[in-house]
Order: structure tokens, then C-alpha cells, then sequence
């Protein structure tokens, strides 16, 4: 295939408001359009040669289980594997958690995009249209190839890993706090400015560890921690304040979780990351880093969730689960 050619693309639907409709007036909307219906409200999307279209599923985000989210991220990345670029139309809520762990899971060059809506489809300006025919001109450029997974959305095209929802109600919802776009789509083209290295793929087969995300606040006395502990936690993602700080009780209850469990550290900041040696008082950064967790600054603590799941999903010792965070730690 020349380089020039367009990719052939596939979209995947798997719910969310991308998909929604409704009367309104108050009784509100639901999932109802499948892929066919989601690519035949796009005119655009007509002249697309070889367009294939499946519908995995169609629920709001935020009720997928685990198993489901697997299956969509598997779904992306094997129709990836025949060479075709990929468009995975999912709900907003979750749609950073399952656009990583699919870009955890896919080594591939294809692009493969994840996309949806924050208005319904039949609200009045809805964008679920316009990022639809955004996504697929990403999934079939060239120029995407080798990016890992992406989020399109208004206009942009983020890294799996490095965007976050940040607005609950924007039609500009998803930002890359860190690194920021690394391309646009202007009049049906894309323009491609930066991209993120690639990482090895994780083989997660499972998705059902539990691991809860506990946050530090002022005052902390790691109650929650502990309470994960015996809650049967498998890991936890402990979210820290500052740049790796944490107060003293949360510390000693992190050290307890981190004998028993994996223990994965990220920070509150939205451009966070924990630093190595820059501060000494007890529940530093330093502490922190010497009381067996693992340091992943870079990530959101959603992020880590999902890239510790898959940790635990492919059967990681805790070697192969530091290892595998230590790119997230630059």
C-alpha cells in the first residue's frame, strides 16, 4: 500500500451519547443508534471506500464492566491487526480509561481512534457527527500511523495516554494537560505535530483484579487504605498530593499495603510527577519511592488504574509491574 492511499477503515459503536436520542422535555435520552445508524446521520462518510461498519454493544460508559472494556480494546486492536485503521465510537465517561487500555494492548502501526459525543444525537448541535467524520480521517491517514491510540475529539487528536476528560459538559471535553494535542483536523485534513513512544504491549487476557483508587487529603490517616486491604484489594493506585507527598499515617498505611499487594503511586496535579530527592520531611517524595510503591507521575490515577489492571491481567510479577511503569516516571 502506498503511502498516499487512504487506510481502510472499520468502525466499531459501542454506545454512549454518541449514540443517544430522545424527545427531551425532561424525560431524558438513551442508547439507541448502532453503528449503521451513527454512519448513515454522516453524508460525509458515504465516499468512504471500504468502510466497514460493527456494533459491539450499546450501553452508557459508565456501566461497563471490566470484561466489556476488554472486549472492546481487543475488538480495536485484532480488526487493527488486518491492516485496516479503526474507529471505536464509545461514551465520554470512560472513553480515557478504554482508549489506554487499548493502547495498551495494540502494537501495531494502523491507526486506531476512539470518538463520541457530548450532546445526543438528536439534541440540537450535536457533535457526535462532526467527531465521527474527524475520527475516520485520522483512522485512514498515513500520517496517524504509528501513534499508538488516539482520542479525536473537537477538532484535536490526543495520546491514549495522556488525555483526561476535563469538562463535564464542553463540547471540547478532553485536554492532554501534559503534553497537549498531537495533531488537528482542519477541513477533512490531518495534520499530525507530535507524537509519544511507543511502549511493548501488555497481553492482559483478564480484566477483573480489584483495585481501588484511594486518594491522600489533608489530615489523611490511610483509613481507606487499609480498609482496601481488607476489602480484598488485589492492587491500589494511591493518588498523592503535591509532587509525591503524602501525610505521615498515609505513608505507614501505603508501607502496610505495599507488603502484601502492588502499590502504584501517581499525584493529584494535573501536571504532576513525582519527584526523586528534592524534599526530606517524613512523607516526601523520597519516602514515598523508598516504601515499595511504584512511581507513575506522568499517568492520571485513572490511567494507572487501568495500566495496573492489565498489569494483573497478563499475570506480572511485582519486577514485571515496575518495569513496566518505569516509562511513566520521566
Amino acid at each position: 500500500m502506498s503511502v498516499a492511499e487512504p487506510i481502510p477503515v472499520t468502525v466499531l459503536s459501542a454506545g454512549g451519547t454518541i449514540a443517544m436520542a430522545g424527545v427531551g422535555g425532561g424525560r431524558g435520552v438513551s442508547p439507541e443508534l448502532d453503528g449503521d445508524a451513527l454512519v448513515a446521520a454522516v453524508p460525509g462518510l458515504g465516499a468512504v471506500a471500504g468502510l466497514r461498519v460493527r456494533s459491539l454493544l450499546n450501553c452508557p460508559s459508565a456501566q461497563l464492566t471490566g470484561a466489556q472494556a476488554l472486549g472492546i480494546a481487543q475488538a480495536a486492536v485484532e480488526e487493527a491487526g488486518r491492516g485496516r485503521g479503526v474507529v471505536v465510537t464509545h461514551g465520554t465517561d470512560t472513553l480515557e480509561e478504554v482508549a489506554y487500555l487499548a493502547d495498551l494492548l495494540y502494537g501495531g502501526a494502523t491507526p486506531v481512534v476512539f470518538t463520541g459525543a457530548m450532546r445526543p444525537a438528536t439534541a440540537a448541535g450535536a457533535d457526535g457527527p462532526a467527531n465521527l467524520l474527524d475520527a475516520t480521517a485520522v483512522a485512514a491517514a498515513s500520517a496517524a500511523c504509528d501513534l499508538g491510540v488516539v482520542v479525536v475529539f473537537g477538532g484535536e487528536v490526543h495520546a491514549a495516554r495522556a488525555v483526561r476528560k476535563a469538562d463535564s459538559t464542553s463540547r471540547s471535553a478532553f485536554q492532554s494537560p501534559r503534553l497537549g494535542p498531537l495533531g488537528r483536523i482542519e477541513e477533512g485534513r490531518v495534520r499530525v505535530e507530535g507524537s509519544v513512544a511507543r511502549l511493548p504491549p501488555i497481553a492482559a487476557t483478564r480484566l477483573d483484579a480489584r483495585v481501588p483508587i484511594v486518594p491522600a487529603a489533608l489530615g489523611d490517616d490511610g483509613l481507606f487504605v487499609d480498609a482496601a486491604l481488607d476489602a480484598g484489594a488485589d492492587g491500589i493506585v494511591a493518588v498523592a498530593l503535591g509532587a509525591g507527598h503524602v501525610p505521615p499515617p498515609f505513608l505507614a498505611a501505603l508501607r502496610r499495603a505495599a507488603a502484601r499487594v502492588p502499590v502504584v503511586a501517581t499525584v493529584r496535579p494535573k501536571r504532576g510527577a513525582i519527584l526523586h530527592d528534592t524534599y526530606a520531611f517524613e512523607g516526601s517524595e523520597r519516602d514515598l519511592r523508598d516504601g515499595g510503591m511504584v512511581a507513575a507521575g506522568a499517568l492520571t490515577s485513572a490511567a494507572a488504574r487501568i495500566k495496573l489492571l492489565a498489569c494483573l491481567g497478563a499475570g506480572y510479577d511485582r519486577d514485571q509491574i515496575a518495569a513496566a511503569f518505569a516509562p511513566d516516571d520521566q
